[in-house]
């Protein structure tokens, strides 16, 4: 294990002194925890972290080692890595090396040692905030004020930096039923993996793509992703979305993809003293009653009435899903004429790592593509031929 000490400096001055944990280097980003006790592969990886220092709140960590299939992303997207006790030696029969090993190769700057219960009840206390981690500067006045000159996260337009370049297709698994336009903005690869399952063949497009390019392939489905960043500096994907469901289209959002329905609905968001970030966190589904112990990574959330429907230029909208901590919204529904046309959920249902209690809302968007194929047949079949067109027919049948 690495010897070297590393400090951690806090944007209000506290500050903890412990020893290097992967990379050796100096990072800065808004520090947040997680209370996921397993998963930490998935965790460093999910494209939604990006720009943050991630606190793990369970004490050991780096048992299971790092392995070449659980990741999320094509990297670690987190800026920085706080843990307590990293294991010496990972245990596992998939480990291909370190914990450690793996953040010192991919530059990731991180700290050990210290006492992350202390640090995790001062955010919890005092909320998100930005800080530093550094084994070059150990005077604790001197890293904080390079603290202080960094972005907050309000206002941070990230999903750009994490979204794919080029579209790429994923073949659903068996015979196609679907095709869904997947815009990434911090898709994690479970994603698109879980609708595949379902006979969805899947199109992840950048964040960057026209209502246009979407049109022309002619989806069954649209999905907006997780991603990073405040969704009140993402205009371009909410007015995208607004076109999508226009157009009548079936839309199904998670976490970021949910801020941005709710935008596109005409709500508002707004910045979570700490967030959610863990795979605990029990939900309600309003719709079928059931309690879900659901995996989170947001700290924005949408501002809408718990109590009653608001109509909308789209149909009714209204809160699905409500988080049993905080009565925080964890899900939205639009109806038009009554019918489900397009859901979200703030969580996320392809839990990875976590639960699978919600792994239901895929085969709900399914369901929901599905009746707009039928809707779209039925509208297309020949009707009964009129009275004046059978006699027509038969006269010309019988010369």
């Amino acid at each position: 294990m690495n010897p070297l000490p590393a400090l951690l400096v806090l944007e209000d001055g506290r500050s903890f002194v412990g020893r290097s944990f992967g990379a050796e280097g100096e990072t800065f980003g808004e520090l947040v925890f997680s209370t996921g006790m397993s998963g930490y592969q998935e965790t460093l990886t999910d494209p939604s972290y990006r720009g943050q220092v991630v606190l793990a709140t369970a004490p050991h960590i780096g048992n299971t080692g790092w392995n070449d299939e659980d990741d999320e992303s094509g990297q670690i997207q987190v800026a920085g890595y706080v843990v307590r006790d990293p294991a010496p030696r990972p245990s596992n029969w998939r480990s291909r090396r370190s914990l450690d090993a793996e953040l010192a190769a991919q530059g990731v700057v991180g700290i050990c040692d210290i006492d992350t219960r202390a640090l995790t009840r001062h955010i919890r206390s005092l909320g998100a905030m930005r800080a530093g981690i550094s084994t070059r500067e150990l005077d604790p006045q001197k890293l904080r004020a390079r603290v202080l000159q960094q972005p907050v996260m309000v206002g941070a337009a990230l999903f750009g930096d994490v979204s794919t370049p080029q579209v790429q297709v994923i073949p659903a698994r068996g015979q196609r039923q679907f095709r869904v336009a997947a815009v990434d903005l911090g898709i994690k690869t479970m994603t698109p993996a879980q609708m595949a399952s379902r006979g969805m063949e899947v199109h992840v497009l950048p964040a960057a793509t026209s209502f246009e390019e979407i049109a022309a392939l002619e989806p069954d489905g649209v999905f907006f992703s997780n991603g990073p960043g405040d969704p009140g500096a993402a205009d371009d994907p909410v007015a995208l979305l607004r076109r999508v469901l226009r157009a009548g289209i079936p839309y199904f959002g998670i976490c970021f993809g949910n801020q941005l329905f709710g935008r596109a609905l005409g709500f508002g968001t707004y910045k979570l003293k700490f967030g959610h970030r863990g795979i605990n966190q029990p939900v309600l589904d309003r719709t079928t009653g059931r309690v879900e112990v659901t995996a989170h990574n947001h700290g924005f959330a949408v501002d809408a009435p718990l109590d009653r429907s608001v109509d909308t230029e789209f149909g009714q909208a209204s809160v699905s899903h409500i988080g049993l901590n905080d009565d925080v919204v964890e899900g939205l529904e639009l109806r038009r004429d009554g019918d489900l046309v397009a859901f979200s959920v703030q969580y996320h249902p392809e839990a990875a790592a976590g639960p699978h209690d919600a792994s239901y809302l895929f085969d709900r968007f399914a369901e929901l593509m599905r009746a707009r194929q039928r809707i779209r047949q039925s509208h297309q079949a020949p009707g009964p031929a009129s009275p004046a067109t059978s006699s027509q027919e038969s006269h010309a049948s019988s010369n």
